[in-house]
């Protein structure tokens, strides 16, 4: 089984141009489903289907009902018009090859993708927040504070989707189920993140060149141990 799932394939390459392959690569929403229909730790069977119209993926069972979307994890902020007095100092092909292990299996999940009450998505409120800049290191540790029932930037939007997150039962549930275990420590006590963070108030975008590229080596060192996670687990 583990030959359907290439872990350096480029989503972008079977999606429609300058479109997002979140919404419109096929191959990676089969890859979506492939990993995440599974048994979760309350020893229930999560089963993704793709065949409900105009839903990404959709489960429905005693454990509720869930539209899932996919949501790339990593960020090259190559476009980012705040970031580029940094990228303009980083040699270009650095840059590329950031966003190109960002195009690939082990830099994407799925969150709950419906809107309640007109509210933005976890998927959005990350993406907007200026505490996160999509960053999915300080996203995990929202989830974490989440599960300890703490204050985060991501608490409320968190809180809306208090039944998906209930699914995994807690934070270590949540971390093993989706492969997260390198971007945690042993103990799944504390995150490790791609920048240095004290607190929610300090800028998560990198300040200059030598941030830029230590975000970047511990990017790419996760999506690339994260992908090989999945290829262990769907050889199972």
């Amino acid at each position: 089984m583990s030959s359907i799932i290439d872990i350096n394939f480029d989503f972008h390459s079977d999606t429609p141009a300058n479109k997002d392959p979140d919404s419109r690569s096929p191959t990676l929403r089969n890859y979506h489903k492939l990993l995440w229909s599974k048994t979760l730790p309350n020893g229930q069977f999560l089963e993704l289907l793709d065949t409900k119209p105009k839903t990404y993926l959709y489960h429905r069972s005693n454990q509720g009902e869930f539209y899932l979307g996919s949501d790339a994890i990593t960020h090259s902020y190559r476009k980012v018009k705040r970031m580029s007095h940094v990228i303009s100092q980083v040699p270009p092909e650095m840059v590329s090859s950031l966003f190109a292990t960002g195009s690939t299996i082990g830099a994407y999940t799925i969150f709950p993708s419906n809107r309640i009450n007109n509210h933005m998505t976890i998927n959005q409120a990350r993406g907007v927040n200026q505490r996160i800049w999509d960053r999915f290191d300080l996203t995990l540790e929202c989830i974490r504070l989440f599960y300890e029932n703490k204050e985060s930037p991501l608490y409320s939007v968190l809180q809306r989707y208090s039944e998906f997150f209930k699914l995994f039962c807690d934070f270590k549930g949540y971390v093993e189920f989706f492969l997260f275990q390198d971007l945690v420590s042993s103990n799944y006590s504390s995150v490790k993140y791609h920048l240095q963070h004290c607190d929610f108030d300090d800028t998560p975008l990198p300040r200059n060149k030598n941030e830029y590229l230590e975000y970047r080596e511990n990017t790419i060192k996760f999506v690339k141990a994260r992908a090989q996670r999945m290829l262990a687990s769907v050889r199972t």
